[in-house]
């Protein structure tokens, strides 16, 4: 009889004790795409700067893998990536832009302070091509292959460290 007034102190620390352990485990807020692997969808948008071209999905199929980078100007992380992707441009790598929810203004500000490396960018105005995409916030870089196809996704800023390997895998995707 005496246990059975245990019970419930042990399943009460039990539960005590794997809420613990979940407090203390790292938080995985970044959701990869279901799209890598598969074709971007077809899309066309709008210049979202004075001094480039909009963006539609036959620009990534013409034989050459290049990167599109989901970017906003009020973005801070998009700011740390910049030198990053300069860096990219530097090396050959053609980047086409995607600005979400953003002004031609404000983009072209954006790009006169922080550098310009992309060949074209296209204004996301309603998120649209970047939810179909499955980007989930930004910055993302995705690497496209000439066909068009998802095969990489870059989740959060491009810092130093990463421009090796999205080196590397452009040139695997060649």
């Amino acid at each position: 009889m005496r246990w059975t007034l245990w019970v419930p102190l042990m399943l009460f620390a039990f539960f005590v004790g794997v809420a613990g352990y979940q407090l203390f485990q790292p938080k995985d807020e970044f959701i990869p795409s279901t799209m890598i692997g598969r074709a971007l969808p077809e899309f066309e948008l709008p210049a979202a700067s004075e001094t480039r071209p909009g963006v539609t999905t036959a620009d990534f199929k013409d034989g050459k893998p290049k990167l599109l980078n989901i970017w906003a100007s009020w973005c801070l992380p998009c700011i740390a990536e910049a030198p990053h992707l300069e860096s990219l441009k530097e090396e050959g790598v053609e980047i086409i832009g995607v600005a979400i929810r953003d002004k031609r203004e404000d983009v072209d500000e954006f790009l006169a302070t922080h550098g310009n490396p992309y060949t074209r960018i296209g204004a996301d105005e309603i998120s649209a091509v970047q939810l179909e995409i499955g980007s989930s916030g930004v910055p993302e870089t995705f690497v496209i292959d000439g066909e068009g196809n998802i095969i990489h996704q870059h989740i959060g800023d491009v810092r130093a460290r990463d421009v090796r390997r999205l080196l590397e895998i452009l040139e695997d995707a060649s």
